[in-house]
């Protein structure tokens, strides 16, 4: 397991100069940690070692760490080794591997001191020479060069989608198990075999599927189409061979979605292996796209499974869909925003005065929030242009969340050269707080202060001597509205806001210069009993609602332009991907975020 990086501790190979950041220590396997011992010591292991020996991530190969993109993108803080690994490379420091048996093409030769004599170039494993050592590509069997055509598809050479190679091939042999990482390289050049006794004359079935024939023709993309295919109703394409017409054995075997099936006739020895999916990097291409389709349509995998399960389709595990998504998904994800995030960054430092609107969603209600996710929108083009996501644990709780949400948003801002003229939020007391100290323009959201008004409109109404109130609830919603929209300043907001005080008694002239007047036509009321008489208990305490000197000071900064409901509709889209009552890792929640910005949700 990787280690973080502690002083006084340092990479004990010998010659190691320049170590990695990330030190692993042996495992506790003993056939492991044996291989482990004579890598670090260059195969002359003392009889006492110490117990404390480390290795850092240099001389390990990239196929060793599980969390390798990850890392690379700046989401792991540290390497993760698969288990099993071993130590493989010594980097530039001057030493050679031992554990490559293979000796390279291109090796350096060296005159012997003592006698001057050219040595013969040997493999270090074997201490065999190499022209012992290379490919043979002579027939063992008949001595001869092989004939090069394809037995599935009759003698016409024209049919192959690429020209087999002009070196002879070897004679046939039963091929083995292979590894359950394979390359496609691998699967494509020994799926056909001609036997020597195959004459061209022979009599050969319809032509199968040439993927197997050629690398290139296994390969597909997103759009190519799947269907649901029956093992019987597969496996019986298999049972004859396509150059004698007899009986064939067959073998199938399934990791994940894939599924292989290996053909090899008794009588002729044809032998081919088919794959129903292409392989991409010892990546079943259906496995990944997969766990693509139900990471980015904010599913989760355990209810897909039992829907396979159900009708007994065939997937891949838990663990692999993990492993997906942390290896391949999240990574591009997160690429993909932060290109687009630049470019809309860019366009805006372009502008003079640019007005973001800004609001924050919880993972869950009340309190009890770990997560927040913070974003800011350009209200003049409604284009979302940066999301934080904080965690409570890490501000002092879910109160602080919201806050440093917006700290974060408006220091990239700055750093980008964004010019921000106002910005329009919520009617948060640390918020306000937060944007008067840094002495910035800001604006509330209409609706949020509408909404709070009437559920203190509709408390009041439920008293007995209140019954007037909910007759003027709806009228005194709407009018806040128009006060915020048809003023040009902060004082005339807050005289059209008082002005429906003398309004409700059927007063229409007041005594505010800044208002004077009702601007309606005058009209008489089908309902006299609904006007509030002076002095009346029901009217006082209504008084002390709409003109408390929060209230009143709030209604001066409210938004005379853009409003934030269009954050609200993003964030009711965010539930979709990420839903509250489903537990998200941090970087797992926001990559749903971030790709539902990507779709180009508004």
């Amino acid at each position: 397991m990787p280690k973080p990086r502690l002083d006084g501790c340092k990479c004990s190979i010998s010659g190691c100069t320049d170590p990695h950041e990330c030190l692993h220590r042996p495992p506790a396997s003993e056939e492991v940690r044996i291989a482990w011992l004579n890598f670090i010591f260059h195969g002359n292991v003392p009889s006492s070692v110490r117990k404390v020996l480390f290795v850092c991530a240099k001389h390990f190969k990239d196929e060793c760490f599980t969390n390798l993109r990850q890392y690379r993108e700046g989401l792991a803080e540290r390497l993760r080794l698969i288990e099993g690994s071993v130590p493989t490379e010594y980097g530039g420091d001057g030493h050679t591997s031992k554990v490559r048996s293979t000796p390279r093409t291109q090796k350096p030769s060296f005159i012997s001191a003592g006698c001057q004599t050219k040595p013969q170039i040997c493999a270090v494993g074997t201490q065999l020479s190499w022209r012992t050592l290379r490919p043979h590509t002579r027939s063992i069997g008949i001595q001869s060069a092989a004939t090069v055509r394809s037995v599935a598809v009759g003698p016409s050479r024209r049919l192959l989608p690429v020209p087999f190679p002009s070196t002879p091939l070897r004679s046939f042999k039963e091929a083995k198990r292979p590894r359950l990482e394979f390359e496609e390289q691998d699967i494509s050049t020994r799926s056909a075999n001609p036997d020597s006794s195959y004459h061209s004359a022979q009599p050969v079935t319809a032509s199968t599927d040439s993927s197997w024939l050629s690398p290139t023709a296994a390969t597909s993309s997103y759009e190519d189409a799947k269907f649901i295919v029956f093992e019987k109703c597969l496996l019986s394409l298999f049972e004859t061979c396509p150059a004698c017409t007899r009986d064939c054995d067959v073998q199938s075997r399934r990791r994940g979605t894939l599924l292989t099936v290996e053909q090899l006739c008794p009588h002729c020895r044809f032998f081919r292996r088919w794959n129903s999916q292409p392989i991409i990097r010892s990546t079943p291409v259906g496995d990944l796209h997969l766990s693509a389709a139900v990471h980015f349509c904010g599913e989760s995998f355990e209810k897909t499974r039992k829907v396979f399960d159900a009708m007994r389709l065939k997937t891949h595990t838990d663990d692999v869909f993990r492993r997906h998504v942390s290896s391949y998904l999240e990574p591009a994800i997160i690429h993909s925003w932060n290109a687009k995030q630049c470019t809309a960054l860019q366009s805006l430092t372009e502008e003079d005065q640019v007005i973001i609107g800004g609001d924050m969603c919880a993972d869950s209600p009340g309190h009890s929030a770990k997560y927040g996710c913070y974003s800011v929108m350009n209200m003049q083009r409604n284009q979302i242009i940066d999301i934080q996501l904080v965690q409570s644990n890490k501000v002092g709780g879910s109160n602080h969340m919201e806050k440093e949400g917006l700290r974060r948003s408006l220091e990239l801002l700055e750093g980008s050269g964004v010019k921000v003229e106002s910005i329009i939020t919520e009617r948060r007391p640390r918020v306000q707080k937060f944007l008067s100290e840094r002495e910035m323009k800001h604006y509330y959201d209409v609706r949020q202060m509408a909404k709070g008004l009437s559920k203190k409109l509709h408390r009041l109404g439920k008293d007995s001597d209140c019954g007037q109130v909910k007759k003027w609830h709806k009228s005194i919603i709407n009018h806040l509205y128009w006060c915020a929209v048809g003023c040009a300043s902060g004082a005339e907001k807050v005289s059209r806001w008082k002005s429906i005080l003398n309004h409700i008694q059927d007063i229409h002239i007041h005594s505010d210069p800044a208002f004077p007047k009702c601007l309606h036509r005058t009209r008489v009321s089908k309902d006299p009993n609904k006007w509030f008489k002076p002095g009346t208990a029901a009217l006082k305490r209504l008084e002390r609602v709409l003109t408390t000197k929060r209230f009143l000071r709030d209604v001066e900064n409210l938004s005379p332009h853009y409003q934030t409901s269009s954050l609200e509709s993003f964030h009711n889209e965010l539930l979709r991907s990420a839903p509250k009552d489903a537990f998200l890792p941090f970087t797992g929640r926001l990559c749903r975020y971030v790709y539902s910005l990507t779709l180009g949700l508004l």
